[in-house]
């Protein structure tokens, strides 16, 4: 039950690779940010945009955490696993988030407040684009929502600027790009 989010396996090493208080470090960053998440989204906002949990322990603590139950995979696409917390993973926040230090929690509060929209749409909005035999370019754009792709489309432009300007502007423009085609098409 509960005590497994706390029991640690390799004692000895304090805080920064206190795997418990990691487990809860992730618990709290996915009852903060309210979505699914992957795990590359986890990575970047514990280990890179920030210093909360070493990068080497990010990922086993994520496959720790599958394991008993605290988050879990509800992607069905093929496309990047997307996780999200569990009742059970609920409960043991609940009874152990006084473990993550006050000014830890703070700062993760913070942080997620300031770049939630950002870390959404990145996750979102997926991009590509390829050359096609004549020279010209397929862009290829996605709305990705967990369960199944929200929108999905691709056209042709003449020059590889062209696409790369569409590809850096997606994520800011998808959500617009979006509602102009369903209010042109949906009465």
């Amino acid at each position: 039950g509960s005590e497994m989010c706390i029991r640690d396996r390799n004692t000895g090493m304090q805080v920064k690779g206190d795997s418990s208080l990691n487990k809860l470090i992730i618990l709290f960053v996915f009852d903060k940010m309210e979505v699914p998440l992957s795990e590359n989204t986890i990575l970047d906002m514990c280990c890179s945009s920030n210093n909360w949990i070493a990068y080497m322990d990010c990922q086993p603590i994520i496959a720790q955490l599958i394991e008993h139950g605290f988050i879990y995979d509800i992607s069905t696409s093929s496309g990047e696993p997307m996780y999200t917390i569990t009742p059970d993973g609920r409960v043991c926040l609940a009874n152990f988030f006084v473990k993550i230090p006050a000014s830890t929690r703070e700062e993760i509060a913070l942080f997620i407040k300031n770049n939630r929209n950002k870390y959404r749409r990145k996750q979102e909005c997926v991009a590509d684009y390829y050359m096609n035999k004549d020279g010209t370019y397929t862009v290829y754009l996605k709305i990705i929502e967990p369960i199944q792709p929200l929108l999905e489309l691709k056209f042709v432009v003449p020059n590889r600027q062209a696409a790369k300007d569409i590809y850096k502007k997606w994520e800011e423009k998808a959500a617009n790009v979006y509602s102009l085609i369903y209010d042109n098409l949906v009465d």
